[in-house]
C-alpha cells in the first residue's frame, strides 16, 4: 500500500500498522537492522496519523491485542498505553512472560520504564 497515511481510512491504517509490525518482526528475525529502521520510520508515520485522529481512532489498535504475531501485539500495546493502561499493560506482561526474544525483552523494558516513570505514554 503506497497511499499516504493521511489519506487512509482507520481500517486501512490499522491494517497497515499490523503489516509493518509483521515486516519489522521478520527484519529482526533476520538481523536486518537497516530494514527494521526503514520500517520504524513508516510505523511512526502510521502511528502518528492514528494518534492525530484522536482516542476514538486509537482504540481501534486494541483489536490487535489478540493478533497471532507477537510484534504486532507489542506495538499495539505500546501505542495504546495512554488510552487503555490496564489492558495494554496486561498485553505487555503477557509478552514479557512468553520469554520470546526480542519482543519479551522490549516488553519487559517498557514495563520497567513505566514503573520507574522514565516512560510516560501520551
Amino acid at each position: 500500500m503506497n497511499r499516504r497515511p493521511s489519506k487512509m481510512s482507520i481500517e486501512e491504517l490499522v491494517d497497515r500498522f499490523a503489516e509493518i509490525s509483521i515486516a519489522q518482526s521478520k527484519a529482526l528475525e533476520w538481523d536486518e537492522i537497516r530494514e527494521f529502521n526503514r520500517l520504524y520510520k513508516n510505523m511512526d508515520r502510521v502511528g502518528n496519523e492514528i494518534e492525530k485522529r484522536g482516542v476514538d481512532t486509537r482504540v481501534n489498535l486494541m483489536r490487535l491485542y489478540s493478533h497471532p504475531n507477537l510484534h504486532v501485539r507489542l506495538n499495539a500495546a505500546i501505542r495504546t498505553l495512554a488510552i487503555a493502561p490496564q489492558e495494554a499493560r496486561a498485553v505487555l506482561e503477557s509478552i514479557y512472560a512468553s520469554k520470546k526474544l526480542p519482543q519479551s525483552l522490549h516488553a519487559g523494558m517498557t514495563l520497567l520504564n513505566l514503573d520507574n516513570g522514565v516512560f510516560k505514554p501520551t
